[in-house]
């Protein structure tokens, strides 16, 4: 609601107040009405539709959902959260995924400002959590500059939901004290530090890291990783098309080639991924909690199973 000359104006009748005031002898009031007008049709949303499974998504998500004008969705979101929307709601595809054509991220900042000067209310929905290799925050930036109001929804990312979803707790007090959260779609000089990750000896989750696995996992057992560390892959975590695939570091690349396993999917190393459900190989060694494996390998300076957290 907005106060104009001390009474109270909802959005939907500023074009007519603004019309009125343009009249003389109120112009001079004209450039301060549009400035309300803009503010009252200017806003946008970042919403994270969650993991995948549609109950996921938070009360407030829908909420927005239902208030926007323009949807624009991210490739990786569960379709069905679309239900939340207006009917009359203009859906935008805004499909981004690595390996595969996507829409330019200039271009779909463009999109959501060429509609929020049009006055639309916008939602970008985004799989996950907006801020969690998302570009929310890269987005959030580009609107703000332009004077619309945006507002940060966030959603379960997929680096907790997808563990969680066979078992898989990302910390626990035996076996990781934290928990990194790490893009494998890194090259050339956004590579990530993968020894000085291995030397932090906590649960290591990766996204986007399908397509470089094998390489990822040479660079982890080159900075001294026990190739015994317990690993896991999950594919369509939440949803029905879910599945999964467990092997230690050494074997991992090639175990996960073998079931046929590709994007999206997180992969989870550390000790904790000896806790997934139908784990094959949690032999005492791989199980043992962390506290009874850094007594161990302490000649060559490394801890087995807990270099892997």
């Amino acid at each position: 609601m907005f106060v104009v000359s001390e009474s109270v104006v909802a959005p939907h009748d500023l074009t007519a107040r603004y019309l009125a005031l343009c009249r003389f002898p109120f112009r001079f009031a004209c450039d301060d009405m549009a400035r309300a007008m803009h503010a009252a049709m200017s806003r946008a949303w970042l919403i994270g539709a969650g993991p995948g499974d549609i109950e996921l998504m938070t009360l407030k998500a829908t909420r927005a959902l239902a208030q926007a004008d323009v949807v624009m969705v991210d490739d990786l979101v569960n379709p069905d959260v679309l239900q939340f929307a207006r009917a009359d709601a203009l859906v935008v595809y805004v499909g981004k995924r690595g390996g595969h054509p996507s829409t330019p991220q200039e271009g779909i900042v463009a999109q959501m400002l060429e509609h929020a000067r049009a006055g639309r209310s916008v939602a970008r929905l985004k799989g996950g959590d907006p801020f969690v290799f998302g570009r929310g925050g890269e987005e959030r930036q580009a609107l703000q500059a332009a004077g619309v109001a945006v507002e940060v929804i966030n959603g379960i990312t997929a680096g907790i939901a997808a563990p969680a979803a066979v078992g898989i707790p990302v910390t626990h007090r035996d076996y990781a004290q934290g928990v990194v959260f790490v893009t494998g779609h890194g090259a050339g000089s956004g590579e990530p530090d993968w020894a000085a990750l291995v030397a932090t000896r906590m649960t290591l989750v990766i996204y986007m890291g399908m397509r470089r696995l094998s390489g990822i996992t040479a660079a982890l057992l080159a900075a001294g990783m026990s190739a015994e560390t317990p690993c896991a892959a999950i594919e369509s975590a939440t949803r029905p098309e879910q599945r999964h695939a467990l092997a230690p570091l050494g074997e991992f690349a090639d175990a996960i080639a073998r079931a046929g396993l590709g994007s999206p999917a997180i992969v989870v190393i550390g000790g904790v991924a000896a806790l997934a459900d139908n784990m094959p190989f949690a032999t005492a060694a791989t199980a043992a909690p962390a506290a009874d494996l850094a007594q161990t390998d302490d000649a060559t300076g490394r801890s087995g199973e807990t270099d892997s957290r």
